[in-house]
C-alpha cells in the first residue's frame, strides 16, 4: 500500500488527544447530601464494570474513526505493476485495407474494430491512431470520433516491418514511459512475413480479427482474347475462394446500360467470354453479385477508337520486312529514300527506322537528336558498308557506344534477354535450344552499353536498347544475316513499334505509377486534366510535340472511368481498378509468434493496458470505515449503560 499525500500520516499524532481525555477525567465533582448512601454503593458496584467497558470502547471507536479520516485524506492505493507511477504511452494502428471488409460476427471487421476503440477507450486520454493512409497523432478518442466513424477502406496494407517503424517512430522520446504498440488486423497473409525483434523498449501487442467465414468471389482480370474486323472478344477471369458455385451472374455494362450477361459455373477459378463491336468507344463495366468483400465484385475497363502508331522508314534498302510488320490494322506505316527524306515529317512520327543508311549527315542527327527529347524511338539497322564516323557521331548524341570497323566473322545469336520489356509475355517458357540466326559480318563494339536484347554467343550485343534508341550491330540484309526468316523478328520488331507509343491499356491499377501517352498537340499553355464528375486534377505530364506522357500514382483515388480532358475537350477515357491482392482471404498463424503478446479481443487487449498502468484506490473505503465507527459510537452512547 501507498499513499498519495503521506505527509497527512503526520496527523495521527492526534490520536493521543482521546488518550488524554479518557485517562484523565477533568470533571469536577459535586457534594450533595443524601440520607442514606446504601442503595447508592449497591448501584456503583453493579455498573463499575459496564461504565469501564463502555469507555475503552468509546476510546476505541473515537480513535479508530480519527485514524480513518486521517488515512482517508492521505489517499492510499495499491498498484497492479512497479511501473503504475511513469507515463502511459499507446499507439494503435488499424488496418483498414479491403480484407477488413470481410463479415465478422457483428458487421465488417473494421467497423467491429472501430466501435471497440471508441467504446473502450477513454474518451479524453491521449492516443496516437494510425492507418494505411491517415495519421491522428497525440490526440484523444473525443477528437477523433467522426474521424473514425467515415474511415474508409484503403486499396492497399502497409507492410507488417513498416506498420513496426512507424509505430515505434510516434513514441515520445521519454524513455521512461511504458510504450504500448497495438496492431489491429486480420492478419492477411502475404509476401511478407510477420517478424519483430525483440525490443525492451515498447510492448508489441497483435490483436487478430478473424472473419466469420473465408468466402470470397473476385472478378480477377479482363483482356481481349480476340481481335477481328468487326468483333473483339473479351475473356472475364473470375476467382473464387470457397465452396463450388453453380450459376454466378456475370454482367457487362456499356457506361450504364446493360449490354450483356451470362452465367458460369465456378470451382476455384472460371472465365466467361464477351463480344462487343471492334473500332467503338466502350466504357465497359463487368459485374458480379457477392455478399463478402465488395470492392472485386466490379472491374472497369474502356476501348477508344484505336490510335495508330506512326512510322517512318528512311531507306537505301528494300524495306518489305517493315511494310509485313507495321500493318495498317495497328500502324501508320510510311517510308522514304533517304535522298528524297522531307526533314518536316520526322516530328510527326512516333518511330523512325533507319534501314541500313550508308551515311548519317549531321542535320539528320540533329533532327534524330531532338525528335528523341520530344518523346520518339529510333530503330537503327545500319549497312555492310557505313561511315563510320558520320554513325559514330549519332552515337556520341546519345552516349551508347561507338562502332568499330566491321569483323567479316560469322556469328550465332545465341542469347535471349526474356526479362527485357520488349519479350515479357512473348513466349511461354524460356527456350534454349533453337535455330539460332546468323550474321557473316558485324560491328565490333568497345562495350555493351544499354540493355542487350538479343546476344550473340560471345556475349556482345545484337539488338540493344538505350532510352529510346534501338541498335542493331549488323545489317539484316539476307545477304548477311538470316533474321528476316527467324520468329524472332516479329515480336521484337512489333513490340519496339508498340512501345514507340504507350497505347492506353485496358484498365490500369490504382497505387502504382502507371505511364500513359495521350496522343494530341497543345498549344502553349495548354494542359490535361483528369476529370471524374465534379472532382478534376492535373496530372504529372511532360509535353512532346505530337503526344503528352501522363503519370498517375495518388490519383485517382478510386476506381472507376477518368476522363483526360484539354480544357472542355475530352480526348480520351482511362479506367482504374483496385489491385486484387486484397481478395485472397488466407491469414497468418500467429500462435508461435515471438516477441509479442497475441490476442483476438481489442476489449480484452486494451483492458490489459490499462490494468497495468491502473491503481486500486482506497480512500473510499476508509471514508466508509469511519462512517461506521461513528455509527458505532453513537449506538455505544446511546444504547450501553
Amino acid at each position: 500500500m501507498q499513499f498519495k499525500h503521506p505527509e497527512i500520516l503526520f496527523a495521527l499524532l492526534l490520536l493521543i488527544i482521546p488518550i488524554i481525555i479518557h485517562l484523565f477525567q477533568l470533571r469536577k465533582f459535586k457534594k450533595v447530601a443524601f440520607t442514606n448512601v446504601q442503595f447508592l454503593k449497591e448501584l456503583t458496584i453493579q455498573t463499575r464494570k459496564s461504565s469501564q467497558l463502555k469507555k475503552w470502547l468509546t476510546l476505541l471507536t473515537r480513535m479508530l474513526l480519527l485514524g480513518c479520516v486521517i488515512w482517508a485524506f492521505a489517499q492510499p492505493y495499491i498498484s497492479n505493476s512497479e511501473s503504475f507511477n511513469t507515463k502511459n504511452e499507446t499507439v494503435i494502428y488499424l488496418d483498414n485495407s479491403f480484407s477488413m471488409q470481410a463479415q465478422g460476427q457483428n458487421g465488417t471487421l473494421l467497423n467491429k474494430a472501430i466501435q471497440d476503440i471508441i467504446e473502450n477507450i477513454d474518451e479524453n486520454e491521449s492516443i496516437s491512431v494510425f492507418t494505411n493512409d491517415a495519421n491522428f497523432n497525440n490526440t484523444s478518442i473525443k477528437a477523433i470520433k467522426n474521424d473514425l466513424i467515415q474511415l474508409t477502406h484503403s486499396p492497399s496494407q502497409l507492410g507488417y516491418e513498416a506498420v513496426l517503424l512507424k509505430g515505434k517512430n510516434v513514441f515520445s522520446k521519454d524513455e521512461s514511459s511504458i510504450k504500448n504498440l497495438v496492431l489491429i488486423s486480420d492478419f492477411q497473409q502475404k509476401e511478407d512475413i510477420i517478424s519483430i525483434e525483440k525490443d525492451s523498449t515498447t510492448q508489441i501487442k497483435l490483436v487478430q480479427l478473424k472473419p466469420t467465414s473465408a468466402v470470397n468471389i473476385a472478378i480477377d482480370s479482363l483482356y481481349i482474347s480476340k481481335s477481328t474486323v468487326e468483333n473483339l472478344e473479351l475473356t472475364v477471369l473470375l476467382k473464387n475462394q470457397g465452396d463450388p458455385i453453380e450459376t454466378l451472374p456475370v454482367s457487362l455494362f456499356n457506361g450504364e446500360k446493360l449490354i450483356a450477361k451470362s452465367a458460369v459455373d465456378i470451382v476455384k477459378e472460371s472465365s466467361t467470354v464477351f463480344t462487343i463491336p471492334a473500332n467503338t468507344i466502350f466504357n465497359g463495366k463487368i459485374t458480379i453479385e457477392d455478399t463478402n468483400l465488395q470492392y472485386d465484385n466490379e472491374l472497369y475497363f474502356n476501348i477508344d477508337q484505336g490510335e495508330s502508331i506512326k512510322v517512318l522508314g528512311i531507306n537505301e534498302t528494300d524495306d518489305t520486312f517493315l511494310k509485313k510488320i507495321f500493318t495498317t490494322d495497328e500502324f501508320e506505316y510510311s517510308s522514304t529514300p533517304f535522298n528524297a527524306l522531307n526533314y518536316n515529317r520526322i516530328d510527326e512520327q512516333n518511330l523512325i527506322v533507319l534501314n541500313e543508311l550508308k551515311e548519317i549527315p549531321l542535320s539528320l542527327s540533329t533532327a534524330l537528336k531532338a525528335f528523341t527529347d520530344n518523346g520518339g524511338s529510333i530503330l537503327i539497322i545500319p549497312s555492310n558498308n557505313i561511315r563510320l564516323s558520320s554513325y559514330n557521331q549519332l552515337f556520341n548524341n546519345f552516349n551508347i557506344s561507338r562502332f568499330g570497323s566491321i569483323n567479316p566473322q560469322e556469328k550465332r545469336v545465341t542469347t535471349i534477354n526474356f526479362s527485357h520489356p520488349l519479350l515479357i509475355n512473348v513466349f511461354d517458357k524460356q527456350i534454349r535450344n533453337f535455330q539460332y540466326p546468323k550474321v557473316n559480318s558485324f560491328y565490333n563494339s568497345s562495350s555493351n552499353s544499354g540493355a542487350s536484347i538479343l546476344s550473340f554467343e560471345d556475349g556482345f550485343s545484337f539488338l540493344s536498347q538505350s532510352e529510346n534508341v534501338y541498335r542493331f550491330s549488323a545489317a539484316l540484309n539476307t545477304d548477311n544475316s538470316n533474321f528476316k526468316n527467324s520468329p524472332l523478328i516479329v515480336p521484337v520488331l512489333y513490340n519496339i513499334g508498340k512501345q514507340s507509343l504507350k497505347v492506353p491499356k485496358l484498365y490500369y491499377t490504382l497505387g502504382e505509377e502507371n505511364s500513359i501517352d495521350i496522343p494530341t498537340k497543345l498549344q502553349q499553355d495548354d494542359i490535361l486534366t483528369l476529370v471524374n464528375g465534379e472532382n478534376s486534377v492535373i496530372p504529372l505530364q511532360q509535353t512532346y510535340t505530337n503526344k503528352v506522357a501522363l503519370k498517375t500514382s495518388d490519383y485517382p483515388n478510386s476506381s472507376g472511368i477518368i476522363a483526360v480532358q484539354n480544357k472542355e475537350v475530352v480526348l480520351k477515357n482511362l479506367s482504374f481498378n483496385f489491385n486484387r491482392n486484397e481478395s485472397n482471404l488466407t491469414y497468418f498463424d500467429l500462435t508461435n509468434i515471438e516477441n509479442a503478446t497475441v490476442s483476438e479481443s481489442i476489449t480484452t487487449t486494451i483492458n490489459d493496458i490499462k490494468s497495468a498502468a491502473n491503481v486500486n484506490e482506497l480512500w473510499k473505503w476508509f471514508v466508509i470505515f469511519a462512517l461506521a465507527f461513528l455509527i458505532f459510537e453513537i449506538l455505544i452512547l446511546k444504547f450501553l449503560k
